[in-house]
């Protein structure tokens, strides 16, 4: 939103995957909106949160900020845009590719993700996981590595990240 305000980008998109996290829901109704707003509902919280309801809905009818599905980022060139993706460990790793790829002239791409979240199928491999290997190293490529003292929940969550991590790294001995 600050690149926005001080003119550096033109637009904002976020995109995320349409992954279920567990549970599957199955045929939703209604037109293609209805059926992608409820994976991109943390995507809309937090810009009402940022910006309030009404500046946010005002950039989103004028397409100054943009809110989709990653599955329609294919084709796109996106010049003069801070692109977000969010819930990235969800993504394969053609997906991955194929928005890396989107980035146009004047354009900066922030990628988000918890590899301890995938809910991608049994079998589907993180294309998060698999970018950190194949970027690693590339100019103008930075990777920021979050903590549970980096969470802004509640306090309790920092407590409950902290003992996942202890649980699972106990699983590995």
């Amino acid at each position: 939103v600050l690149a926005l305000k001080n003119k550096e980008v033109n637009r904002i998109v976020l995109a995320r995957p349409a992954v279920e996290a567990g549970e599957k829901l199955g045929f939703l109704p209604g037109d293609l909106q209805e059926k992608v707003n409820p994976y991109l509902r943390p995507l809309y919280d937090s810009l009402y949160d940022v910006l309030g309801l009404d500046t946010a809905q005002k950039y989103m009818e004028r397409t100054i900020i943009e809110v989709a599905p990653l599955a329609y980022m294919r084709g796109r060139t996106l010049d003069d845009s801070f692109i977000i993706l969010d819930e990235a460990q969800n993504t394969t790793p053609e997906q991955m590719k194929m928005f890396l790829t989107r980035i146009g002239f004047g354009s900066r791409a922030v990628v988000t993700g918890d590899i301890t979240q995938v809910d991608l199928p049994k079998g589907n491999y993180s294309g998060l996981i698999e970018v950190q290997k194949i970027l690693r190293g590339i100019e103008g490529i930075s990777f920021q590595y979050l903590t549970e003292a980096d969470v802004v929940r509640h306090p309790l969550v920092q407590k409950i990240i902290k003992a996942y991590e202890i649980f699972e790294d106990r699983k590995e001995i």
